[in-house]
């Protein structure tokens, strides 16, 4: 080993904590008067925090129409598959505007057994909510119904989890 080279081992029980910054602690550039700019400014979401969110109407998602109207389709089972047809995927809309819904939806294939009373079912639930003074059921077939629309529920159901 080198004679030049030493290292010294101090042993030490603890050691003092560092002074922590304080913005009064900072330099002021010129002058008192440019320490006015350095004041912490009043908090600029006080008012954001204070207002209160905007009641829902009921009509829009999340509104308590909507989600009657929302309960009522989970209520529809597809004959064939032991799930409800808003799980399933097959609701593509749901629109509410004065009491008169519409909804858009689709089949799983345009060959479906119930592809003539299916509609008329959705029409009578939706139209049997309280609030829902008509309803209307547009059935599309584009896009096209695919298993990746259903929810992670009745996937799970299915046994595709």
């Amino acid at each position: 080993m080198n004679e030049q080279t030493r290292i010294s081992v101090e042993e030490v029980d603890s050691v003092p904590s560092p002074p922590k910054a304080r913005v009064e602690d900072a330099p002021v550039p010129s002058g008192a008067e440019a320490r006015e700019g350095f004041e912490r400014k009043k908090d600029y979401l006080a008012g954001f925090l204070a207002e209160k969110p905007a009641q829902l109407s009921g009509e829009e998602p999340g509104g308590a129409l909507y989600e009657a109207v929302i309960d009522a389709l989970k209520e529809i089972y597809d004959p064939e598959i032991p799930v409800n047809i808003y799980d399933l995927g097959l609701i593509y809309g749901v629109e509410i505007s004065g009491g008169h819904a519409v909804v858009t939806m689709t089949l799983t294939t345009p060959h479906c057994p119930v592809a003539e009373s299916m509609p008329g079912e959705v029409e009578l639930r939706v139209g049997a909510v309280p609030g829902i003074g008509d309803a209307e059921v547009n059935l599309v077939w584009d896009p096209p119904w695919n298993p990746a629309q259903m929810s992670d529920e009745a996937k799970l159901e299915l046994g595709m989890l």
